[in-house]
Protein backbone atom coordinates (compact mmCIF):
# COMPACT_ATOMS: atom_id res chain seq x y z
CA UNK A 1 0.00 0.00 0.00
CA UNK A 2 1.31 3.37 -1.30
CA UNK A 3 1.49 6.68 0.95
CA UNK A 4 -1.07 8.48 -0.95
CA UNK A 5 -3.41 5.66 -0.47
CA UNK A 6 -2.64 5.29 3.39
CA UNK A 7 -3.20 9.30 3.87
CA UNK A 8 -6.56 8.92 2.41
CA UNK A 9 -7.75 6.05 3.89
CA UNK A 10 -6.70 7.89 6.88
CA UNK A 11 -8.51 11.35 6.01
CA UNK A 12 -11.70 8.90 4.74
CA UNK A 13 -11.92 7.60 8.29
CA UNK A 14 -11.82 11.12 9.77
CA UNK A 15 -14.44 12.15 7.48
CA UNK A 16 -16.39 9.13 8.66
CA UNK A 17 -15.82 9.98 12.40
CA UNK A 18 -16.65 13.94 11.42
CA UNK A 19 -19.70 12.90 9.62
CA UNK A 20 -21.26 10.28 12.59
CA UNK A 21 -20.60 13.01 15.32
CA UNK A 22 -22.78 15.65 13.12
CA UNK A 23 -25.48 13.04 12.00
CA UNK A 24 -25.88 12.20 15.55
CA UNK A 25 -25.50 15.74 17.24
CA UNK A 26 -27.62 17.74 15.21
CA UNK A 27 -31.05 16.24 16.55
CA UNK A 28 -30.34 18.08 20.12
CA UNK A 29 -30.23 21.54 18.72
CA UNK A 30 -33.11 20.64 15.93
CA UNK A 31 -35.45 19.53 18.83
CA UNK A 32 -34.49 23.01 20.60
CA UNK A 33 -35.48 24.90 18.12
CA UNK A 34 -38.50 22.61 16.76
CA UNK A 35 -39.83 20.70 19.01
CA UNK A 36 -40.25 17.06 19.85
CA UNK A 37 -42.80 16.48 17.24
CA UNK A 38 -40.46 18.16 14.06
CA UNK A 39 -38.19 15.49 15.61
CA UNK A 40 -40.88 13.02 15.35
CA UNK A 41 -41.73 13.48 12.14
CA UNK A 42 -38.03 13.62 10.83
CA UNK A 43 -37.30 10.46 13.34
CA UNK A 44 -40.12 8.68 10.72
CA UNK A 45 -39.00 9.58 7.74
CA UNK A 46 -35.63 9.54 7.51
CA UNK A 47 -34.75 5.97 7.84
CA UNK A 48 -36.97 5.06 5.40
CA UNK A 49 -34.77 7.26 3.00
CA UNK A 50 -31.74 5.89 4.16
CA UNK A 51 -33.13 2.49 3.68
CA UNK A 52 -33.86 3.24 -0.20
CA UNK A 53 -30.64 5.59 -0.51
CA UNK A 54 -28.48 2.55 0.33
CA UNK A 55 -30.42 0.10 -1.66
CA UNK A 56 -29.99 2.56 -4.68
CA UNK A 57 -26.08 4.12 -3.62
CA UNK A 58 -24.32 1.49 -1.26
CA UNK A 59 -21.54 -0.94 -2.90
CA UNK A 60 -21.92 1.46 -6.38
CA UNK A 61 -18.44 2.89 -5.35
CA UNK A 62 -16.53 0.05 -4.48
CA UNK A 63 -17.73 -1.91 -7.33
CA UNK A 64 -16.68 0.83 -9.19
CA UNK A 65 -13.55 1.75 -7.84
CA UNK A 66 -12.41 -1.80 -8.01
CA UNK A 67 -13.13 -2.26 -11.26
CA UNK A 68 -11.41 0.97 -12.31
CA UNK A 69 -8.35 -0.17 -10.60
CA UNK A 70 -8.07 -3.68 -12.25
CA UNK A 71 -8.33 -2.38 -15.66
CA UNK A 72 -5.99 1.18 -14.69
CA UNK A 73 -3.09 -1.59 -13.59
CA UNK A 74 -3.84 -3.81 -16.39
CA UNK A 75 -3.26 -0.66 -18.94
CA UNK A 76 -7.28 -1.07 -20.19
CA UNK A 77 -7.77 2.43 -20.86
CA UNK A 78 -10.59 2.28 -23.15
CA UNK A 79 -12.26 -0.13 -20.49
CA UNK A 80 -12.54 2.81 -17.99
CA UNK A 81 -14.33 4.95 -19.87
CA UNK A 82 -16.57 1.90 -20.47
CA UNK A 83 -17.26 1.28 -16.79
CA UNK A 84 -17.53 5.43 -16.16
CA UNK A 85 -20.26 5.35 -18.90
CA UNK A 86 -22.17 2.25 -17.61
CA UNK A 87 -22.47 3.49 -14.31
CA UNK A 88 -23.57 6.82 -15.01
CA UNK A 89 -26.40 5.42 -16.61
CA UNK A 90 -26.85 2.80 -13.94
CA UNK A 91 -26.98 5.12 -11.58
CA UNK A 92 -29.52 7.57 -13.16
CA UNK A 93 -31.49 4.12 -13.55
CA UNK A 94 -31.91 3.60 -9.80
CA UNK A 95 -31.93 7.04 -8.65
CA UNK A 96 -34.92 7.45 -10.73
CA UNK A 97 -36.61 4.07 -9.84
CA UNK A 98 -36.37 4.83 -6.50
CA UNK A 99 -37.71 8.32 -6.59
CA UNK A 100 -40.45 6.63 -8.69
CA UNK A 101 -41.12 4.36 -6.47
CA UNK A 102 -41.96 6.28 -3.45
CA UNK A 103 -43.87 8.20 -5.38
CA UNK A 104 -46.23 5.45 -6.87
CA UNK A 105 -46.49 3.72 -3.61
CA UNK A 106 -46.14 7.12 -1.05
CA UNK A 107 -50.14 6.62 -0.09
CA UNK A 108 -49.68 3.20 1.10
CA UNK A 109 -45.98 4.66 2.97
CA UNK A 110 -47.72 7.39 4.61
CA UNK A 111 -50.77 5.39 5.49
CA UNK A 112 -48.53 2.79 7.65
CA UNK A 113 -45.70 5.68 9.12
CA UNK A 114 -49.52 6.91 11.13
CA UNK A 115 -50.64 10.21 8.68
CA UNK A 116 -50.64 12.64 6.63
CA UNK A 117 -48.11 14.85 8.77
CA UNK A 118 -45.15 12.60 7.24
CA UNK A 119 -46.40 12.93 3.57
CA UNK A 120 -44.33 16.34 2.05
CA UNK A 121 -41.13 15.23 4.01
CA UNK A 122 -41.42 11.96 2.43
CA UNK A 123 -41.44 13.68 -0.58
CA UNK A 124 -38.86 16.12 -0.36
CA UNK A 125 -36.53 14.09 0.88
CA UNK A 126 -37.25 11.71 -2.13
CA UNK A 127 -36.08 13.97 -4.38
CA UNK A 128 -32.38 13.64 -3.01
CA UNK A 129 -32.67 10.23 -4.68
CA UNK A 130 -32.46 11.35 -7.62
CA UNK A 131 -28.88 12.93 -7.75
CA UNK A 132 -27.45 10.67 -5.35
CA UNK A 133 -26.62 7.52 -6.61
CA UNK A 134 -25.17 9.82 -9.40
CA UNK A 135 -23.05 11.39 -7.02
CA UNK A 136 -21.53 7.82 -6.05
CA UNK A 137 -19.98 7.27 -9.04
CA UNK A 138 -18.02 9.85 -9.22
CA UNK A 139 -16.69 8.73 -5.52
CA UNK A 140 -16.05 5.72 -6.96
CA UNK A 141 -14.32 6.64 -9.61
CA UNK A 142 -11.40 8.43 -7.69
CA UNK A 143 -11.26 5.65 -5.06
CA UNK A 144 -10.81 3.53 -8.12
CA UNK A 145 -7.25 5.66 -8.74
CA UNK A 146 -6.54 5.35 -5.01
CA UNK A 147 -7.71 8.86 -4.47
CA UNK A 148 -9.95 8.85 -1.11
CA UNK A 149 -9.64 12.98 -0.56
CA UNK A 150 -12.47 13.93 -3.08
CA UNK A 151 -14.41 11.35 -1.56
CA UNK A 152 -13.91 12.24 2.10
CA UNK A 153 -13.99 15.86 1.07
CA UNK A 154 -17.62 15.70 -0.52
CA UNK A 155 -19.03 13.40 2.40
CA UNK A 156 -17.82 16.22 4.97
CA UNK A 157 -19.67 19.03 2.56
CA UNK A 158 -22.48 16.97 2.14
CA UNK A 159 -22.89 16.46 6.01
CA UNK A 160 -21.83 20.14 6.93
CA UNK A 161 -24.39 21.67 4.36
CA UNK A 162 -26.92 19.23 5.43
CA UNK A 163 -26.79 20.06 9.14
CA UNK A 164 -26.38 24.04 8.23
CA UNK A 165 -29.88 24.00 6.32
CA UNK A 166 -31.71 21.84 9.01
CA UNK A 167 -30.81 24.31 11.51
CA UNK A 168 -31.31 27.60 9.58
CA UNK A 169 -34.61 26.11 7.93
CA UNK A 170 -36.11 24.92 11.07
CA UNK A 171 -35.29 28.28 12.73
CA UNK A 172 -36.64 30.52 9.90
CA UNK A 173 -39.58 28.79 9.87
CA UNK A 174 -40.22 28.45 13.09
CA UNK A 175 -40.18 32.03 13.42
CA UNK A 176 -42.61 32.78 10.44
CA UNK A 177 -44.98 30.03 12.92
CA UNK A 178 -45.36 27.22 10.47
CA UNK A 179 -46.81 23.88 11.35
CA UNK A 180 -44.69 20.81 12.15
CA UNK A 181 -45.33 18.93 8.97
CA UNK A 182 -44.14 22.18 6.98
CA UNK A 183 -41.10 22.31 8.49
CA UNK A 184 -39.98 19.27 9.09
CA UNK A 185 -40.66 19.05 4.89
CA UNK A 186 -38.68 22.26 4.76
CA UNK A 187 -36.13 20.77 6.37
CA UNK A 188 -35.62 17.66 4.48
CA UNK A 189 -34.68 20.33 1.60
CA UNK A 190 -31.21 20.06 2.80
CA UNK A 191 -30.25 16.95 1.92
CA UNK A 192 -31.08 17.86 -1.66
CA UNK A 193 -29.09 20.99 -1.21
CA UNK A 194 -26.25 19.26 0.70
CA UNK A 195 -26.09 16.33 -1.93
CA UNK A 196 -26.43 18.35 -4.99
CA UNK A 197 -23.52 21.06 -3.66
CA UNK A 198 -21.09 17.98 -3.11
CA UNK A 199 -21.45 16.71 -6.79
CA UNK A 200 -21.24 20.03 -8.16
CA UNK A 201 -17.62 19.78 -6.13
CA UNK A 202 -17.44 16.22 -7.57
CA UNK A 203 -18.04 17.58 -11.25
CA UNK A 204 -15.69 20.02 -10.70
CA UNK A 205 -12.96 17.81 -9.78
CA UNK A 206 -13.42 15.09 -12.25
CA UNK A 207 -13.56 17.92 -15.11
CA UNK A 208 -10.34 19.41 -14.10
CA UNK A 209 -8.85 16.19 -12.95
CA UNK A 210 -6.07 14.15 -15.38
CA UNK A 211 -7.64 11.11 -14.31
CA UNK A 212 -10.71 12.11 -16.54
CA UNK A 213 -11.01 9.50 -19.22
CA UNK A 214 -10.64 9.72 -22.85
CA UNK A 215 -13.22 8.21 -25.09
CA UNK A 216 -10.87 6.19 -27.18
CA UNK A 217 -13.49 3.53 -27.65
CA UNK A 218 -16.80 3.38 -28.64
CA UNK A 219 -19.53 3.16 -26.09
CA UNK A 220 -22.60 0.38 -27.22
CA UNK A 221 -25.33 -1.15 -25.56
CA UNK A 222 -23.74 -4.36 -24.92
CA UNK A 223 -21.00 -2.78 -22.81
CA UNK A 224 -23.73 -1.40 -20.68
CA UNK A 225 -25.07 -4.66 -20.08
CA UNK A 226 -22.24 -5.86 -19.52
CA UNK A 227 -20.70 -3.62 -17.14
CA UNK A 228 -23.85 -3.52 -15.61
CA UNK A 229 -23.46 -7.19 -14.41
CA UNK A 230 -20.25 -6.92 -13.13
CA UNK A 231 -20.97 -3.65 -10.97
CA UNK A 232 -23.91 -5.14 -9.81
CA UNK A 233 -22.44 -8.22 -9.05
CA UNK A 234 -19.93 -7.08 -6.83
CA UNK A 235 -22.46 -4.03 -5.02
CA UNK A 236 -25.23 -6.13 -4.27
CA UNK A 237 -23.41 -7.98 -1.47
CA UNK A 238 -22.53 -5.10 0.05
CA UNK A 239 -25.48 -3.32 -0.37
CA UNK A 240 -27.01 -6.18 1.46
CA UNK A 241 -24.32 -5.61 4.34
CA UNK A 242 -24.55 -2.45 4.64
CA UNK A 243 -28.35 -2.21 4.98
CA UNK A 244 -28.51 -4.60 7.62
CA UNK A 245 -28.03 -2.00 10.51
CA UNK A 246 -30.42 0.50 8.97
CA UNK A 247 -33.56 -1.87 8.87
CA UNK A 248 -34.15 -1.57 12.58
CA UNK A 249 -34.62 2.11 12.45
CA UNK A 250 -36.87 1.28 9.55
CA UNK A 251 -38.94 -1.23 10.94
CA UNK A 252 -39.53 1.40 13.74
CA UNK A 253 -41.11 3.96 11.50
CA UNK A 254 -43.69 1.58 10.60
CA UNK A 255 -44.12 -0.74 13.61
CA UNK A 256 -44.25 2.23 16.62
CA UNK A 257 -46.90 4.11 14.98
CA UNK A 258 -48.86 1.01 13.92
CA UNK A 259 -48.73 0.37 17.63
CA UNK A 260 -49.30 2.96 19.08
CA UNK A 261 -52.28 3.75 17.00
CA UNK A 262 -53.81 0.12 17.82
CA UNK A 263 -53.23 0.77 21.45
CA UNK A 264 -55.40 3.55 21.65
CA UNK A 265 -53.73 7.02 20.83
CA UNK A 266 -54.66 8.79 17.78
CA UNK A 267 -52.47 9.66 14.28
CA UNK A 268 -52.09 13.22 15.49
CA UNK A 269 -50.43 12.23 18.80
CA UNK A 270 -47.49 9.86 16.00
CA UNK A 271 -45.29 12.66 15.53
CA UNK A 272 -44.84 14.04 18.78
CA UNK A 273 -44.71 10.56 20.73
CA UNK A 274 -42.44 9.26 18.05
CA UNK A 275 -40.31 13.00 18.54
CA UNK A 276 -39.97 12.27 22.24
CA UNK A 277 -38.40 8.69 20.97
CA UNK A 278 -36.19 9.88 18.94
CA UNK A 279 -34.48 11.55 22.28
CA UNK A 280 -33.37 8.03 22.98
CA UNK A 281 -31.89 7.38 19.25
CA UNK A 282 -30.16 10.32 19.32
CA UNK A 283 -28.16 10.23 22.95
CA UNK A 284 -27.43 6.18 22.03
CA UNK A 285 -25.45 7.04 18.64
CA UNK A 286 -23.59 9.79 20.47
CA UNK A 287 -22.78 7.12 23.38
CA UNK A 288 -21.99 4.54 20.93
CA UNK A 289 -19.71 6.78 18.80
CA UNK A 290 -16.94 7.09 21.26
CA UNK A 291 -17.01 3.34 21.91
CA UNK A 292 -17.00 2.02 18.49
CA UNK A 293 -14.11 4.69 17.02
CA UNK A 294 -12.08 2.97 19.47
CA UNK A 295 -11.90 -0.48 17.98
CA UNK A 296 -12.13 1.15 14.60
CA UNK A 297 -8.55 0.69 13.97
CA UNK A 298 -8.08 -2.86 15.04
CA UNK A 299 -11.15 -4.41 12.77
CA UNK A 300 -8.85 -4.48 9.82
CA UNK A 301 -6.21 -6.50 11.73
CA UNK A 302 -8.86 -9.32 11.63
CA UNK A 303 -9.08 -9.75 8.15
CA UNK A 304 -5.66 -9.58 8.09
CA UNK A 305 -4.45 -12.08 10.36
CA UNK A 306 -7.28 -14.17 8.94
CA UNK A 307 -5.61 -13.89 5.74
CA UNK A 308 -1.98 -14.99 6.95
CA UNK A 309 -3.99 -17.79 8.99
CA UNK A 310 -2.36 -16.62 12.31
CA UNK A 311 -5.58 -18.02 14.44
CA UNK A 312 -3.73 -17.29 17.70
CA UNK A 313 -3.98 -13.61 16.77
CA UNK A 314 -7.24 -13.78 15.80
CA UNK A 315 -7.94 -14.79 19.17
CA UNK A 316 -6.36 -12.31 20.98
CA UNK A 317 -7.28 -9.48 18.40
CA UNK A 318 -11.24 -10.80 19.23
CA UNK A 319 -10.48 -10.93 23.39
CA UNK A 320 -8.94 -7.31 22.96
CA UNK A 321 -11.61 -5.15 21.27
CA UNK A 322 -14.29 -6.82 23.65
CA UNK A 323 -12.65 -6.18 26.33
CA UNK A 324 -12.07 -2.14 25.31
CA UNK A 325 -15.61 -2.03 24.38
CA UNK A 326 -16.87 -3.59 27.72
CA UNK A 327 -14.47 -0.48 29.44
CA UNK A 328 -15.92 1.79 27.61
CA UNK A 329 -19.87 1.13 27.26
CA UNK A 330 -20.95 -0.48 30.51
CA UNK A 331 -19.67 2.89 32.48
CA UNK A 332 -21.53 4.78 29.42
CA UNK A 333 -24.69 3.17 29.44
CA UNK A 334 -25.13 2.72 33.49
CA UNK A 335 -23.58 6.61 33.77
CA UNK A 336 -26.22 7.96 31.63
CA UNK A 337 -29.12 5.57 33.15
CA UNK A 338 -27.98 7.20 35.64
CA UNK A 339 -28.25 10.90 34.48
CA UNK A 340 -30.90 10.15 32.35
CA UNK A 341 -33.20 13.35 34.59
CA UNK A 342 -30.29 15.78 33.99
CA UNK A 343 -29.60 14.64 30.43
CA UNK A 344 -33.25 15.23 29.38
CA UNK A 345 -33.65 18.43 30.71
CA UNK A 346 -30.49 20.00 29.89
CA UNK A 347 -30.82 18.44 26.08
CA UNK A 348 -34.35 18.61 25.42
CA UNK A 349 -35.17 21.31 28.02
CA UNK A 350 -37.88 19.10 29.38
CA UNK A 351 -38.36 15.50 31.38
CA UNK A 352 -40.55 14.14 29.09
CA UNK A 353 -40.34 10.37 28.64
CA UNK A 354 -37.25 9.79 31.10
CA UNK A 355 -38.47 6.45 31.69
CA UNK A 356 -38.32 5.57 27.87
CA UNK A 357 -34.59 7.54 27.64
CA UNK A 358 -33.05 5.20 30.51
CA UNK A 359 -34.26 2.33 29.20
CA UNK A 360 -32.55 3.52 26.06
CA UNK A 361 -29.25 4.49 27.78
CA UNK A 362 -28.90 0.91 28.96
CA UNK A 363 -29.55 -0.66 25.46
CA UNK A 364 -25.96 1.18 24.71
CA UNK A 365 -24.21 -1.40 26.24
CA UNK A 366 -25.46 -3.92 23.61
CA UNK A 367 -26.07 -1.65 20.29
CA UNK A 368 -21.67 -1.02 20.81
CA UNK A 369 -21.27 -4.46 21.36
CA UNK A 370 -23.29 -5.94 18.45
CA UNK A 371 -21.68 -3.06 16.35
CA UNK A 372 -18.23 -4.53 17.44
CA UNK A 373 -19.51 -8.54 16.78
CA UNK A 374 -21.13 -7.10 13.56
CA UNK A 375 -17.42 -5.96 12.36
CA UNK A 376 -15.89 -8.78 13.58
CA UNK A 377 -17.76 -11.33 12.00
CA UNK A 378 -17.29 -9.16 8.58
CA UNK A 379 -13.59 -8.76 9.25
CA UNK A 380 -13.68 -13.11 9.40
CA UNK A 381 -15.01 -12.90 6.06
CA UNK A 382 -18.69 -13.84 7.12
CA UNK A 383 -20.70 -11.03 5.98
CA UNK A 384 -23.86 -13.07 4.98
CA UNK A 385 -23.77 -14.65 8.60
CA UNK A 386 -23.70 -11.34 9.67
CA UNK A 387 -26.39 -9.63 7.30
CA UNK A 388 -28.67 -12.78 8.15
CA UNK A 389 -28.39 -12.14 12.28
CA UNK A 390 -29.44 -8.72 11.63
CA UNK A 391 -32.38 -9.68 9.11
CA UNK A 392 -33.49 -12.23 11.51
CA UNK A 393 -32.92 -10.01 14.58
CA UNK A 394 -35.50 -7.72 12.36
CA UNK A 395 -38.08 -9.56 12.06
CA UNK A 396 -37.77 -9.88 16.02
CA UNK A 397 -37.85 -6.48 16.53
CA UNK A 398 -41.28 -6.26 14.58
CA UNK A 399 -42.84 -8.89 17.02
CA UNK A 400 -41.42 -7.58 20.29
CA UNK A 401 -42.52 -3.91 19.18
CA UNK A 402 -46.01 -4.91 18.43
CA UNK A 403 -46.15 -7.11 22.08
CA UNK A 404 -44.33 -4.57 24.63
CA UNK A 405 -46.15 -1.43 22.71
CA UNK A 406 -49.19 -3.11 23.64
CA UNK A 407 -47.98 -3.63 27.00
CA UNK A 408 -46.65 -0.48 27.85
CA UNK A 409 -46.69 1.80 25.64
CA UNK A 410 -44.23 3.89 23.89
CA UNK A 411 -41.63 2.62 27.14
CA UNK A 412 -42.12 -0.93 25.32
CA UNK A 413 -40.39 0.14 22.31
CA UNK A 414 -37.25 1.40 24.43
CA UNK A 415 -37.60 -2.13 26.02
CA UNK A 416 -37.99 -3.99 22.40
CA UNK A 417 -34.65 -2.07 21.41
CA UNK A 418 -32.89 -3.30 24.51
CA UNK A 419 -33.77 -6.75 24.10
CA UNK A 420 -32.96 -7.21 20.34
CA UNK A 421 -29.31 -5.64 20.82
CA UNK A 422 -28.93 -7.93 23.76
CA UNK A 423 -30.01 -10.94 21.70
CA UNK A 424 -27.83 -9.70 18.73
CA UNK A 425 -25.01 -9.61 21.28
CA UNK A 426 -25.58 -12.95 22.12
CA UNK A 427 -25.84 -14.60 18.79
CA UNK A 428 -22.77 -12.50 17.23
CA UNK A 429 -20.59 -13.58 20.25
CA UNK A 430 -21.63 -17.56 19.88
CA UNK A 431 -20.83 -17.74 15.82
CA UNK A 432 -17.23 -15.89 16.62
CA UNK A 433 -16.40 -18.29 19.24
CA UNK A 434 -17.63 -21.16 16.61
CA UNK A 435 -15.13 -19.46 13.84
CA UNK A 436 -12.28 -18.88 16.54
CA UNK A 437 -12.75 -19.70 20.51
CA UNK A 438 -12.05 -16.67 22.95
CA UNK A 439 -13.08 -16.17 26.27
CA UNK A 440 -16.09 -14.77 26.39
CA UNK A 441 -16.25 -13.02 29.38
CA UNK A 442 -12.48 -12.04 31.33
CA UNK A 443 -12.29 -11.46 35.30
CA UNK A 444 -11.45 -7.44 34.90
CA UNK A 445 -15.41 -7.76 33.14
CA UNK A 446 -16.88 -8.10 36.45
CA UNK A 447 -14.30 -5.19 37.69
CA UNK A 448 -16.16 -2.95 34.88
CA UNK A 449 -19.24 -4.29 35.91
CA UNK A 450 -18.97 -3.46 39.46
CA UNK A 451 -17.23 -0.42 39.07
CA UNK A 452 -19.43 0.90 36.84
CA UNK A 453 -22.11 0.20 39.54
CA UNK A 454 -20.76 2.13 41.86
CA UNK A 455 -20.23 5.16 39.90
CA UNK A 456 -23.67 4.87 38.63
CA UNK A 457 -24.94 5.10 42.25
CA UNK A 458 -22.24 7.77 43.75
CA UNK A 459 -24.13 10.20 40.06
CA UNK A 460 -27.68 9.04 40.12
CA UNK A 461 -28.50 8.83 43.73
CA UNK A 462 -28.44 12.73 43.90
CA UNK A 463 -30.82 13.09 41.09
CA UNK A 464 -33.55 11.29 43.34
CA UNK A 465 -33.25 13.21 45.84
CA UNK A 466 -33.18 16.54 44.17
CA UNK A 467 -36.66 18.15 42.71
CA UNK A 468 -34.30 18.66 38.96
CA UNK A 469 -37.71 19.64 37.17
CA UNK A 470 -37.60 23.30 38.97
CA UNK A 471 -33.83 23.99 37.84
CA UNK A 472 -32.70 26.00 34.68
CA UNK A 473 -31.30 24.47 31.68
CA UNK A 474 -28.26 26.26 32.58
CA UNK A 475 -27.87 25.01 36.19
CA UNK A 476 -28.66 21.32 35.24
CA UNK A 477 -25.99 21.54 32.75
CA UNK A 478 -23.41 22.84 35.21
CA UNK A 479 -25.05 19.82 37.13
CA UNK A 480 -24.13 17.12 34.27
CA UNK A 481 -21.09 18.78 33.75
CA UNK A 482 -19.72 18.04 37.84
CA UNK A 483 -21.45 14.81 37.23
CA UNK A 484 -19.47 13.79 34.63
CA UNK A 485 -16.33 14.69 36.14
CA UNK A 486 -17.18 12.61 39.62
CA UNK A 487 -18.15 9.74 37.75
CA UNK A 488 -14.88 9.53 35.37
CA UNK A 489 -13.19 9.67 38.59
CA UNK A 490 -15.05 7.74 40.82
CA UNK A 491 -14.55 4.70 37.65
CA UNK A 492 -11.22 5.17 37.50
CA UNK A 493 -10.37 4.32 41.35
CA UNK A 494 -12.93 1.77 41.32
CA UNK A 495 -11.51 0.38 38.23
CA UNK A 496 -7.82 0.43 39.55
CA UNK A 497 -8.41 -0.69 43.18
CA UNK A 498 -10.50 -3.61 41.57
CA UNK A 499 -7.68 -4.80 39.08
CA UNK A 500 -10.25 -3.83 36.04
CA UNK A 501 -7.72 -2.58 33.86
CA UNK A 502 -3.38 -2.41 33.95
CA UNK A 503 -0.95 -0.12 32.04
CA UNK A 504 -0.20 -2.66 29.64
CA UNK A 505 -4.11 -2.24 28.56
CA UNK A 506 -4.05 0.92 28.70
CA UNK A 507 -0.75 1.04 26.80
CA UNK A 508 -2.53 -1.05 24.06
CA UNK A 509 -5.09 1.49 23.35
CA UNK A 510 -4.82 3.90 20.12
CA UNK A 511 -4.58 7.32 21.36
CA UNK A 512 -4.23 6.36 24.89
CA UNK A 513 -1.01 4.59 24.29
CA UNK A 514 0.70 7.57 23.17
CA UNK A 515 -0.24 9.85 26.35
CA UNK A 516 1.27 6.53 28.41
CA UNK A 517 4.14 7.25 26.10
CA UNK A 518 4.85 11.08 26.78
CA UNK A 519 4.33 10.48 30.64
CA UNK A 520 7.04 7.63 30.91
CA UNK A 521 9.36 10.43 28.74
CA UNK A 522 9.06 12.68 31.09
CA UNK A 523 9.50 10.21 33.73
CA UNK A 524 12.85 9.21 32.43
CA UNK A 525 13.78 12.79 31.57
Amino acid sequence: MNNELIKGTLILSFATVVIRILGSIFRIPLQNIAGDEVVGIFSLVYPVYMVILTLSVAGIPVAISKMISEANTLGKKGEIYKIYKSALFLSLIFGFTSFLLIMVFSDHIVRLMGGESVRLSLIIVSITLLIAPYMAVYRGYFQGFENMNPTAVSQMLEQFIRVLFILIIANVMVKRGYEPDMISGGIMISSFVGAGLSLLYLRYLFFVSPLKPKKEVEFRFADFLQMSKRILYISLPICIGAITMALINFVDSFTIPVSLIHSGFSEKDIPYLYGIYGRGIALVQIANFFSSSIVLPLIPLISKSIAQQDWNKVSTLTEKTHYYVHLISWPTGFGMFALTLPINLAFFKDLQGSDMLAVFHLSAVFMSLTLLGTGILQGMNKEKLAAQIIVSSVLLKIATNFLFIKWLGLLGAAYSTLFVYFVIFVVNSYFIWKVKSFVFWRKQNNSIVFASLVMAGVVGIPTLLLNISDWSRMGTLLYLLGSLAAAVIVYAIVLLLTKGISKEDLKEMPIVNKLIGKMDLRGKS
